[in-house]
């Protein structure tokens, strides 16, 4: 009888001397196939370091073992939300973009695009210092400096005039090791945007930017731009006479107010999305940052004064909102009423978009200047927008978890729960398949591997709001 109980204490033994040590063990979770729109049940996830280790059933209790368990019962896991357009900036505020860090993580975001500013030095050191572990705050994924015309409005840019000085500033770029290359068309002269689109994606950076009106989008498209920045420069391609109100524009012999009335007047679905198949099979999509455009169109009807997220935001950032507002104080009642029926026609051009197979990056244009677009909360409200305009939740979520990895080509890392994948990930106390406004409802956050739990990011939100205070009465 000794003989069998030494038999099986032995047995014991070896079985718990061969569980692995992680550093965390996820139990009994519901994790969220964002691709195939599948809740896959009861699910273990082992955590080392800054990557998932295993996904499987059951049987990986007797493998693994850790220090940190999460009970994942009754919750739902899924990867990390990434805000694909935002802007950090105000050079005179450096210490107010600064916490913006935290407060991403806290809700939820662990990567960000940053769409260019006016600190960009500041943005590629925080985001070295993040990668190498000595900062808290999202992944960042920068374009630096973006590419703008001589006498560009918008301080930070460098301006370029020539081949010579694009090709310079590309040089200063690669120089700074940026993740993707921003072009925008304030002054750039048309041919010199194309050729930077060019020069830009030969040199292997994924490109993004507005477009000049000179300009058709199949022109930067084929020259290789990867997304068109804002929902509303597609409403050219609504017309069959895009090409001679590009023409006419760059001629300026059509002002803009023609030319839109002209666009709104031809405007034939059909033909928007014949073009739009086309940029699909270009490889060009589109970041539509519903979010900014809707506070715009309806800056009047919403009481945005009272939102409490305004606590955890700087006076000096809250301060850039004014321009905008006091931009359209004096607007008339026709002009309020067009500001609406313009956005809801750009919004409404999301279910073509989608049909034509187009890649749609789901981004906010959150940071300074941009009107009561809040860092953070941003991109759960643009997700929204993005299901009532027309995706399903699960498009929605594509549109910020997966597509958001693939424009940059790190697909390898990012995009799903899966073994060797980064642990980015969100733990939520509701289905967001069923309802995309359950990404709010969050428990945990991992980025790289660090549990963030609620009760830590309460205490992230807290601090940052005590320094908020603090900065306003001091």
């Amino acid at each position: 009888m000794k003989f069998y109980f030494s038999l099986i204490a032995a047995i014991l033994c070896v079985s718990c001397q061969s569980k692995k040590d992680v550093s965390i063990f996820i139990t009994n979770i519901s994790i969220v196939d964002v691709k195939n729109g599948e809740i896959i049940s009861d699910q273990f996830v082992a955590i080392q370091g800054d990557s998932i280790l295993e996904v499987g059933d059951q049987s990986l209790k007797v493998k693994y073992q850790s220090n940190f368990t999460i009970n994942g019962d009754g919750k739902f896991l899924l990867p990390g939300l990434w805000d694909n357009h935002v802007h950090f900036g105000g050079a005179e505020y450096i210490d107010e973009n600064e916490q913006l860090l935290p407060l991403y993580l806290a809700f939820g975001v662990t990567t960000v695009r940053d769409a260019a500013g006016d600190i960009s030095l500041e943005v590629l050191k925080w985001r070295d210092e993040i990668n190498q572990g000595k900062r808290i705050g999202p992944k960042i994924l920068t374009s630096g400096p973006k590419l703008e015309g001589i006498n560009s409005i918008w301080p930070g840019d460098l301006e370029i005039g020539t081949v010579t000085e694009l090709e310079a500033a590309l040089d200063s770029l690669e120089k700074l090791k940026v993740d993707f290359i921003k072009i925008t068309d304030n002054t750039l002269k048309p041919e010199l945007f194309l050729e930077a689109v060019k020069q830009a994606t030969e040199r292997g950076w994924s490109v993004s930017g507005h477009i000049p009106t000179a300009l058709t989008i199949d022109q930067v498209s084929k020259a290789g731009q990867k997304t068109v920045e804002h929902l509303g420069y597609l409403m050219r391609m609504t017309t069959p006479f895009e090409e001679e109100i590009s023409i006419a524009r760059g001629n300026d012999t059509m002002n803009a107010t023609d030319a839109a009335k002209l666009q709104s007047e031809s405007r034939d679905d059909s033909v928007a999305l014949t073009k739009f198949k086309q940029l699909a099979a270009q490889g060009t999509g589109v970041v539509p940052t519903l979010l900014i455009s809707s506070n715009i169109a309806y800056l009047e009807e919403k009481y945005f004064q009272g939102d409490t997220i305004l606590n955890y935001l700087g006076p000096k950032l809250k301060e850039s909102y004014q321009w905008r507002i006091q931009r359209m104080a004096n607007d008339t009642p026709e002009d309020k009423q067009n500001r609406k029926d313009s956005f809801e026609a750009i919004a409404n051009l999301i279910p073509l978009v989608k049909e034509s197979g187009m890649k749609i990056y789901a981004g906010t244009d959150a940071g300074y200047l941009n009107t009561y677009d809040y860092p953070g909360l941003a991109i759960h409200l643009e997700l929204q927008l993005l299901v009532k305009y027309g995706l399903t939740p699960r498009e929605a979520l594509e549109a910020s978890i997966i597509n958001g990895p693939e424009y940059f080509g790190l697909e390898k890392d990012f995009g799903s729960v899966q073994k060797g994948k980064k642990a980015n990930l969100l733990i939520l106390n509701q289905n967001p398949l069923e309802n995309i406004e359950a990404t709010l409802d969050i428990q945990d956050v991992l980025k790289d591997g660090q549990l963030l739990d609620r009760i830590k990011l309460n205490q992230i939100l807290a601090e940052i709001k005590a320094w908020v205070a603090k900065k306003e009465n001091g």
